[in-house]
């Protein structure tokens, strides 16, 4: 049986997760969950899947369930969750935590050995050379659970050299749309994406089209491709999930309907595929289109394929600052449009990349991003 533990069980992938743990239960020991400070949600989470332990990175968190009888161990605090993480027999990772707080349980599960199905796009963008050099050094493997990168993943089975890898975005709740009709728009419109559920803060990416950006630097670093061979398009059916152009000109494609389980089980099963109860496509009924992204109007797409090339400290920046662009959005201290700029003016300000080489690198680098695009906050709006 597979040992599993969830880094972000509570979220929308860690649901995903749930789901397909719950449907082959004789395929898994779930050792650990995580979050944040959903409590309740982890201790029942917990108690269904059968868990050894839950922990919360909130520590007062934990205060509530501690002590309960006929449950998992709770665990208190990141310092004890990696020390479990560290504990565990050989695992499947789930890094499914939002943003860059998943970046150092990721990294210490790949030190130990586990394998990692890995959600959390941060991690890959801001240290994704430190990830790869970790890897190499403990046999960890690195499976992608993004529904995109899944798709290129099942398509690279092949082993053959690529031309091209295609990306496919949805075009967010925006598309369409001038830069002039985005200046006023809600926290509510920005949150309501046209095909996925997702958290708060994938969703105002999705917006934005940052997170198309993130996927761009993150495939770069999973398959080690350039990024002249990374191509965007603009699918609004999200059916076709990505492609793989090969030498040849021929493509190979993932289709499917929009299920976070699909991509979460092939992470498990792979190079199995597992039955799953999913809604067939209607072929006869499809009506699939592809669009150039308006990077004018989306400018963050571009920003990332400059920051990408920079590399360095560059991405580790470039996603602090926007993860506190977004926050400060959904706090309505910044307009939409802010977000962007927030992100671009930090990068402006930055005078000495450095390679990532170390854990207090991207750390740092990590630190200056936040504090500068909160200066930047201050000043600017």
């Amino acid at each position: 049986m597979t040992h599993v533990i969830v880094l972000g069980a509570t979220g929308s992938v860690g649901k995903a997760v749930a789901e397909i743990l719950a449907i082959h239960p004789e395929e898994f020991v779930v050792e650990g969950l995580v979050a944040n400070k959903s409590n309740q949600a982890l201790w029942e989470l917990g108690q269904r899947l059968g868990a050894r332990w839950i922990g919360l990175t909130d520590e007062n968190a934990c205060d509530p369930i501690t002590g309960r009888l006929n449950g998992p161990e709770v665990v208190r605090g990141m310092p004890e969750i990696l020390d479990h993480i560290t504990d565990s027999p050989h695992s499947k990772v789930v890094g499914a935590m939002s943003g860059f707080s998943g970046l150092v349980p990721t990294l210490v599960a790949i030190e130990k050995g586990h394998d990692i199905l890995l959600a959390n796009k941060e991690t890959m963008v801001a240290a994704g050379d430190l990830v790869r050099s970790y890897a190499a050094a403990s046999g960890s493997q690195i499976i992608p659970v993004d529904s995109e990168h899944s798709a290129i993943f099942q398509c690279l089975a092949q082993d053959q050299p690529v031309r091209r890898l295609i990306l496919t975005c949805s075009g967010g709740p925006f598309r369409g749309r001038t830069q002039t009709e985005l200046k006023s728009v809600s926290i509510a419109e920005a949150l309501n994406h046209p095909k996925w559920s997702m958290g708060k803060k994938i969703s105002i990416d999705s917006a934005t089209l940052m997170n198309k950006g993130l996927e761009l630097i993150e495939a770069h670093q999973l398959f080690g491709v350039s990024y002249e061979q990374i191509d965007v398009v603009i699918h609004p059916q999200s059916i076709v999930h990505s492609m793989v152009e090969y030498m040849d000109g021929a493509t190979l494609a993932q289709l499917g309907q929009p299920d976070m389980r699909v991509p979460v089980q092939v992470a498990f099963s792979w190079p199995q595929r597992w039955p799953l109860p999913t809604l067939p496509l209607d072929w006869s009924s499809l009506n699939l289109t592809f669009e150039k992204p308006d990077e004018k109007t989306f400018p963050a797409l571009a920003l990332a394929r400059d920051v990408g090339r920079l590399g360095g400290m560059m991405p580790a920046i470039f996603n602090a600052a926007n993860e506190v662009a977004v926050q400060a959005f959904l706090q309505q201290r910044i307009p939409y449009l802010g977000i962007v700029q927030t992100v671009e003016a930090t990068l402006e300000k930055m005078q000495h990349n450095e390679p990532i080489t170390t854990l207090d690198t991207v750390l740092h680098a990590d630190r200056w991003g936040r504090e500068m695009a909160n200066l930047v906050i201050t000043q600017r709006f």
